[in-house]
This record gives C-alpha cells, sequence and structure tokens, in this order.
C-alpha cells in the first residue's frame, strides 16, 4: 500500500506536470471564483454541452504505442463533444464515445479484441443513463462491430415501456441470443474475422503456443496448477485494456460506458464486467437521498471487478465531502483488501469517476448556470490511459497514469485528477 504522502505527491505532479507532458485542468475545488471577474475575461459566456472523461484501458501501455492510446482517446473525447454541442443528452454521447473506442485497432474492445481458446472473439459491453437510471447490456456477443450500440439500443427499448402481452423488455442479452436481437433491430452483422486484426491474431498465435509448450512441461504432478499458473501469466495486466467513457451534459444528466473484448484466452463463454450490473459501468443523477451525480467506468480483471461490485462502490464512495479521499479509500478498502478478494495475490483493475452539482454564483445570475465537475482515476495495474475534454475546451487533454516506481501492480494504486467548471447562457 502507498502512504497517503505518495497520493498527495502523484496529485501534485499532475496538477504542476512537466512542460512537456499535457496540462491539466487549473481549477481547484478550493478556490471558489468570482462572476464578475470571469466576466471580465470573456464578456460574453459560450453555451457550452458538458463534459467528457475516457480510458482506454488499466493494464500496461508501452512508450512505443503511448501515442497511439492517447490518439484514440482524443478522438472519442471529440466525438462525444461533438455530440454534446449539438444538443445531445449525456447518454447519446458516453455511446459515440465508445464507438470511437471500440473502433480503434489498439483497444481490446470491438475492432481488434482479444481472442478465446477456441480463437473467436466475444465481447461484453454495457451502458447506464444517470437520468432514467436504465441500463442495457450484452456479455460474449460475435459478430457485431459496435457492441455498445446492442446495449444502448437494449436501453432505448426498454424506456419504451413493456412487450406485447405485457411482457418486460429485456436489459441483458448474451451470446446467439444478443446477436438476433441486435441484427433483428437494425444493428448490422460484422463477420468475426473481419474484427481480428494483424495483432490480435498474433497475440492469439503467441498464447496458444505457450499454453501448448506448458502443457508438454507438464510432468504430471499437479496439472491444473500448472493451467493455471499459465492462465494468470497470459492474463497480466497487460492484457486487462477494456475500454469505457463517462459523461456529464448540459442538464447536469450522467451516463457512464464500457467495452471490453475480455482476458486473453477466455473460456469461450465468459461474461467479465463490462456487461454485469454495477460493476463495469454506474450512473445516476443527484436526488434527494445524493447530493452529486455520480458516474463510474471501470477495467481490469473482470471476475475482481465482479466480484467487488466495484462501479457501484465508487460511486457511492464519491458522495462524501471529499471525493478524492473517499475514492482513495474505496479502492484500498473495497477492492485490493476486499474480504472478497482475500485469496488473490494481485488485485487489478482501474476506475475513472466524475460526480458534480450545480455551481451557486457569485453575485447568482438567473441566466448563467454553472456546473461544477470532479474528475478522477485509479488504478492497481502498471498504468493507466485516459483522456478528458469539456465543451469549452479546443481539443482534448490525455494522460497515461503509471504506478510509482518501485510498487508492485496489484497491491498499491494511484490516484490523479482534476476540476473543471461548466458554465452555459440560459436564454
Amino acid at each position: 500500500m502507498i502512504g497517503l504522502s505518495s497520493y498527495a505527491g502523484v496529485m501534485e505532479s499532475l496538477m504542476n506536470p512537466d512542460p512537456a507532458e499535457e496540462q491539466q485542468p487549473s481549477s481547484p475545488l478550493a478556490n471558489s471564483w468570482s462572476l464578475k471577474q470571469e466576466s471580465s475575461q470573456n464578456p460574453t459566456p459560450k453555451c457550452v454541452g458538458g463534459f467528457v472523461l475516457v480510458h482506454a484501458g488499466a493494464g500496461y501501455h508501452s512508450e512505443s504505442k503511448a501515442k497511439e492510446y492517447k490518439h484514440v482517446c482524443k478522438r472519442a473525447c471529440q466525438r462525444a463533444v461533438d455530440r454534446l454541442k449539438a444538443g445531445a443528452l449525456a447518454v447519446e454521447a458516453v455511446a459515440a464515445a465508445l464507438v470511437e473506442l471500440e473502433d480503434s485497432p489498439f483497444t481490446n474492445a470491438g475492432m481488434g479484441s482479444n481472442l478465446n481458446l477456441s480463437g473467436e472473439i466475444e465481447c461484453d459491453a454495457s451502458i447506464m443513463d444517470g437520468k432514467s437510471l436504465h441500463y442495457g447490456a450484452v456479455g460474449a456477443i460475435s459478430g457485431i462491430k459496435n457492441p455498445v450500440l446492442v446495449a444502448n439500443r437494449l436501453l432505448i427499448e426498454a424506456q419504451k415501456g413493456k412487450l406485447s402481452a405485457g411482457r418486460i423488455p429485456p436489459c441483458f442479452l448474451v451470446g446467439r441470443g444478443a446477436h438476433d436481437w441486435a441484427v433483428g433491430h437494425g444493428i448490422p452483422p460484422c463477420p468475426s474475422q473481419k474484427m481480428a486484426t494483424k495483432f490480435s491474431l498474433s497475440a492469439y498465435k503467441r498464447n496458444k503456443r505457450k499454453m501448448e509448450l506448458a502443457e508438454k512441461m507438464d510432468t504430471g504432478h499437479n496439472p491444473a496448477k500448472k493451467r493455471r499458473q499459465s492462465s494468470e501469466n497470459e492474463n497480466g495486466s497487460g492484457c486487462l485494456d477494456t475500454v469505457g467513457a463517462i459523461v456529464v451534459d448540459l442538464e447536469g444528466n450522467v451516463a457512464a460506458a464500457v467495452s471490453s473484448g475480455g482476458l486473453a484466452m477466455k473460456h469461450p463463454g465468459r461474461v467479465g464486467q463490462a456487461a454485469h450490473y454495477g460493476c463495469g459501468c454506474w450512473a445516476e443523477n443527484a436526488c434527494n437521498m445524493n447530493p452529486y451525480s455520480t458516474a463510474v467506468s471501470t477495467s481490469g480483471c473482470g471476475e475482481h471487478l465482479i466480484r467487488t461490485m466495484l462501479a457501484r462502490e465508487c460511486s457511492a464512495a464519491v458522495q462524501s465531502e471529499d471525493a478524492h479521499q473517499a475514492l482513495l479509500e474505496a479502492m484500498q478498502n473495497k477492492f485490493i483488501s476486499s474480504p472478497f478478494l482475500a485469496s488473490e495475490d494481485r488485485v487489478l483493475g482501474g476506475v475513472i469517476v466524475l460526480r458534480c452539482c450545480r455551481c451557486v454564483e457569485a453575485p447568482p445570475s438567473q441566466n448563467i448556470q454553472g456546473i461544477l465537475v470532479e474528475f478522477l482515476w485509479s488504478h492497481t495495474t502498471e498504468s493507466m490511459c485516459v483522456g478528458y475534454m469539456s465543451t469549452q475546451d479546443s481539443k482534448a487533454k490525455t494522460h497515461i497514469s503509471r504506478l510509482p516506481p518501485g510498487t508492485v501492480p496489484g497491491q498499491c494504486l494511484a490516484i490523479e485528477g482534476g476540476v473543471c467548471r461548466l458554465t452555459s447562457v440560459v436564454e
């Protein structure tokens, strides 16, 4: 476990980065500002649409591919911001960001996903709307280029109410049934062989050779243990690159989504956290019981995230006054030290989190609205790639967060973040 002083150092380095690094937002939550002073710099406030935070997975991001990971995060942020500027709600914008992330050959989601033991691609995805609290998900789905679109369509159809004869509409479909439902609702199929990339195919062949070699070396003393160790090696932190996004829109609505090709060499039919309720993503608008709207998207070892329901745990945690401290404690107590994972040597995962609330203007104004957004990311894996952008920004900012040198992945964590203030003119 890293001491609190180390966390503070990580946060300080993010807020005051090296000039060569991409700059982070400079408005800390503790600092209040004068509307009059802000107006003097920007006499005509622009109408804005919201904020997006995306991740390209918690795992290991090599320096050689850092540029590609950052680029796809920038594109995903831009796609979401374009939708927000066009007046879309948070749930539409978060789906747009996920499509961009799924289409990248560098991410383990949609196109270029990990292959399972049978050499096939099976994907998981889910999406949640904080306004309606509806959720849609697909698990182990094959032959669909963008699984998040199926999850989103399930959410939309569920919002329409009951089916004929009073049947309850599904919110979570798996396998062939999910594929057929998607095609029946106008989502075009895509042959699995077209979804595999040169990188995913070469990784599959390499992993298969390693597994075959491990089996040949098996002396028969404890074959189950050897197969288990081989699987653990192949599913190290480098393979846990699920993608996700969280968004808040102009009205203060939040939404979250997540998509994954799953662990490399997984058993056919395996469904990871990306599809499970409360595990892959969570979004919940503020209400009488919760003063903040919150959104969370996770990444990492699906089995660890499922057994701890990490997305929902983090959402509940950041309702506390100090979001940074609350997330730190949740990651430590509810994840790394969780009694549900007591038998695990390394607990691998990462989260992106935002919470927001309406600002109280000084002096009050009836035609200017403000939303204060706090955003954070934390991970126990070697690294995590994130990007973020508001509709007031000209371009997205990206960052590859890494564990401090000398720390052990799965046994310690990093946490960073920032604050963004959104303003809009109400006509």
